[in-house]
């Protein structure tokens, strides 16, 4: 592969992408800070790629589908992004500051929330959302538009009576954005993730792009 398939490379608070010479990163993908592409992985058109403050890793053989985005965080520990080898990430596909086992297939549109971990050989299938500190054990399903949380893990459908409150047990602006707010006040929490991210993102404004794909 040439350095002209490498996409759009962005240095981030001075770390750079680094892509492995066997692998394809396509023109419009995107890579931001410290992501590591490994030998053989496959990132695809409209991909984003973003570190943040942390890591993105991407193992061997590894596929990253059409407008997939991975993003790391640092705001509330760091939240790397880690996908081992030979892992499926479908397209519009969302892994947020979480760990992917060998063997995964994550499905389209299905979403991956901080802090949780997929064991090697599970199967996130199409719409699904694995919450944040959720464990997936090796070779498990979660079925198309269900919910997984916790650890061991449970599976709630999107209009279970129990579902709201799983959710506001979960924590997840804690453990997402280090906001600690009453689940009730939903205005001051939402506000106080917005001044996070602005914070955050804002970083961004020293970014130097390495090249245009």
């Amino acid at each position: 592969m040439t350095a002209a398939a490498q996409g759009i490379r962005i240095r981030h608070l001075g770390h750079e992408p680094q892509v492995h010479p066997t692998a394809y990163v396509a023109p419009t993908a995107t890579l931001v800070g410290d992501v590591r592409v490994g030998p053989r992985a496959r990132v695809m058109y409209g991909a984003v790629l973003d570190a943040e403050g942390s890591r993105i890793e991407v193992g061997e053989a590894t596929v990253i589908c059409e407008n997939a985005v991975l993003r790391g965080s640092a705001v509330a520990g760091d939240q790397p992004v880690l996908v081992a080898d030979h892992v499926f990430v479908g397209p519009h596909a969302t892994l947020l500051g979480s760990e992917v086992g060998r063997c995964v297939y994550v499905a389209t549109s299905a979403t991956v929330l901080q802090r949780a971990r997929l064991g090697a050989g599970s199967v996130v299938a199409v719409g699904a959302l694995v919450h944040a500190g959720t464990v997936v054990p090796d070779e498990y399903f979660v079925p198309p538009h269900t919910v997984a949380l916790d650890a061991p893990v449970r599976l709630l459908a999107p209009g279970d009576p129990g579902l709201a409150e799983a959710v506001r047990r979960v924590g997840f602006a804690q453990v997402a954005f280090g906001v600690d707010a009453e689940w009730t006040d939903r205005i001051s929490r939402y506000e106080r993730i917005a001044e996070v991210r602005v914070a955050e993102f804002g970083t961004h404004a020293d970014d130097e792009v390495l090249n245009l794909g």
